[in-house]
Order: C-alpha cells, then structure tokens, then sequence
C-alpha cells in the first residue's frame, strides 16, 4: 500500500533524529535549525525508515499516513 510522509514543521524542534533514522527522506536545515522532507511519497522499500523516523521524532512533528493508490 501507498504511504505519505505528513510533516509539521511548526513542531519540529530540531533534534534530526528523522535524519539519523532515515536520511534517504529527510534532510536538515542546520540554518534555522528544522528537519526538511525530501520525500513526500517514499517507496515501498523505505517504509520501515519512514515508520522509525515517525517513532523516534521526540516532538511529535511526523507522522505516516497510508493512502489509496
């Protein structure tokens, strides 16, 4: 199944911890030190790195959001 990445920027707190966990999604912008999604819609094969960036965002700011192809 399709999946999208949902971000809430307002939220993030700059800890990059989505970056450790999966930096083939997110980048980060060290400048006004917030997380960047580079990919809105990640393929099935990083759906596991896109579920652990959710998990482990300590604010809150992600989330997953399966969608209808």
């Amino acid at each position: 199944m399709a999946y999208k990445m949902i971000f809430d920027s307002g939220k993030c707190q700059g800890y990059a911890s989505c970056l450790v966990e999966a930096p083939e999604i997110w980048d980060f912008d060290e400048d006004d030190d917030i997380a960047v999604l580079k990919q809105e819609f990640p393929g099935e094969e990083l759906r596991a790195k896109a579920d652990t960036s959710a998990r482990c965002c300590p604010s809150g700011a992600i989330s997953v959001e399966d969608v209808d192809e």
